[in-house]
């Protein structure tokens, strides 16, 4: 009985197929199947696989930084003494260094000798090259033809009889497949075992190609003063596996920190013991290092090459509050400004206050927050988008929605005189108008550099920073307010 397997060659504008009939290969958690090492003069060494078939469990962990925690559970038969195991099914993008494999039933009793990681993957260009110098088989009308390979760098050459010929002839037939050449990319260990007949075992290890975002949707109400709130994770594989049904968790922060803080196998050991703490049931969040870790409520599937969105959070009623704001530059008050300074917008902003009393209180990991509100038909229309930062609990996260259409400033410089050596006193009028049919509030930031004291000014100021004051200026709706004020600078 044999296998069929198709493969095709673009060459040009043209495909070549090259059919290839194999001989018939066990699956992984079948049969026995050819290792890859050689047991020397110890002729009991036994040789086994496993496959996914044989898999129990699995979980992922994954961080935004393109790197995830992949634990896997498979039940297997183990003789006692000495055993050559194929482990097949791992991510193709797998870190071997990082690669752990114990017993489940009695971890005293299992013991590794010998690791490898074969990623030596069959190809139709690998299959040729390993049958180079070696006699196969043409099928041509029916007719198994003897050919012998001579090269297949940058296209085939072969003998057929006694002559030369190039190209691709038809289907071609192999004997079987060498033992170094897997169909996916394997682990293969040396193991002595104590114990004899079925036991669990849990092979651990870091991979590449596992990658996760937060994005948030925020629906404003009426009112701009209440906020539903909703968070997806979305998670996307490109590790070379699918993890059936795996119980899926989340690390918001770098993982190359906590790799490089304590090693690749310190770093897998940490994050299993942050994962024991997590109970099942709902969602759950929990500190990890100098981290985040989040627990998902329900197993799910990620597949290879897919992005998956997963439902993170959920509150709605979230309070919120509309700010406007007019930020200055501190060059102003470097030089003379003879005329208004007008292309200055005025910036919208919601702030949400992330505590349990606002339904939320929960590390937020940073993201896209996209904002809809509903227009006078009912509709939603987006309003806006912001891009947000790792939150943690009782901070404010602080969404710029894009500047005022109907509230503008004008800045005009009244005053500048240098009244000594880098000695200054300038002052500012900056007018604001509402076309609103609300009052609006707007707070005018103004970062003044070097030693300044304030001299004059028309509205109360909060000196936020040692360089920084804020006015907070009410203004009539279809009204104007002016606010004025003067320092000295001194450079």
């Amino acid at each position: 009985m044999n296998s069929h397997f198709k493969f095709a060659f673009v060459k040009g504008a043209g495909v070549v197929v090259l059919g290839v009939v194999l001989g018939l290969v066990q699956p992984l958690g079948g049969s026995r199947i050819p290792a890859s090492v050689e047991p020397g003069a110890n002729a009991s060494v036994q040789d086994l696989g496993t496959g996914l078939d044989d898999q129990q469990g699995v979980s992922v962990t994954v961080y935004n930084s393109d790197i995830g925690l992949v634990k896997d559970i498979r039940k297997i038969q183990l003789p006692r003494g000495l055993a050559n195991l194929k482990f097949g099914g791992v991510a193709a993008q797998i870190m071997p260094q990082t690669v752990h494999i114990k017993s489940l039933s009695d971890a005293s009793q299992l013991e590794v000798l010998e690791q490898n990681y074969e990623y030596d993957l069959l190809t139709p260009e690998k299959l040729l090259d390993k049958f180079v110098g070696k006699e196969i088989r043409l099928l041509k009308d029916g007719v198994e033809v003897p050919i012998t390979i001579l090269s297949a760098h940058n296209g085939l050459v072969y003998r057929l009889g006694d002559r030369i010929f190039t190209g691709h002839p038809g289907r071609l037939i192999f004997p079987g497949l060498p033992d170094n050449l897997n169909s996916h990319p394997t682990l293969l260990w040396l193991l002595q075992n104590g114990l004899s007949g079925s036991q669990r075992v849990e092979a651990t290890y870091l991979t590449r190609g596992l990658n996760w975002k937060a994005d948030y949707v925020a629906v404003l109400d009426g009112g701009d003063s209440l906020m539903d709130l909703k968070g997806w994770v979305t998670l996307n594989n490109q590790s070379g596996a699918t993890y059936q049904n795996a119980v899926v968790k989340l690390v918001a922060g770098d993982v190359n920190r906590v790799v490089e803080q304590y090693g690749a196998f310190d770093g897998v050991s940490r994050l299993q013991e942050a994962e024991a703490k997590l109970a099942g049931g709902a969602f759950t969040e929990q500190s990890f290092f100098e981290y985040h870790l989040y627990g998902l409520q329900r197993p799910t599937t990620i597949k290879n090459n897919q992005t998956k969105q997963v439902s993170l959070l959920t509150a709605n009623g979230v309070p919120v509050t509309k700010r406007f704001l007019y930020y200055g530059a501190q060059h102003f008050f470097r030089a003379r400004y003879g005329v208004p300074v007008s292309n200055q917008k005025v910036g919208v902003y919601v702030e949400i206050a992330n505590k349990k009393e606002n339904r939320l209180g929960m590390a937020l990991p940073k993201g896209t927050v996209r904002v809809y509100k509903a227009d006078g038909d009912g509709s939603l229309q987006f309003v806006g988008e912001d891009r947000i930062d790792h939150t943690p609990k009782d901070e404010t996260i602080k969404i710029k929605m894009g500047d005022a259409f109907d509230v503008v400033a004008e800045r005009k410089q009244t005053e500048w005189r240098k009244i000594a050596s880098g000695v200054y006193e300038v002052a500012f009028e900056i007018s604001l108008r509402n076309h609103k049919n609300t009052d609006a509030t707007v707070g005018v930031v103004e970062p003044i550099p070097g030693d300044w004291s304030m001299l004059e000014n028309s509205h109360d100021y909060e000196k936020v920073e040692a360089h920084t004051v804020r006015f907070d200026v009410p203004v009539k709706k279809d009204g104007e307010a002016k606010l004025s004020y003067r320092v000295r600078v001194t450079f």
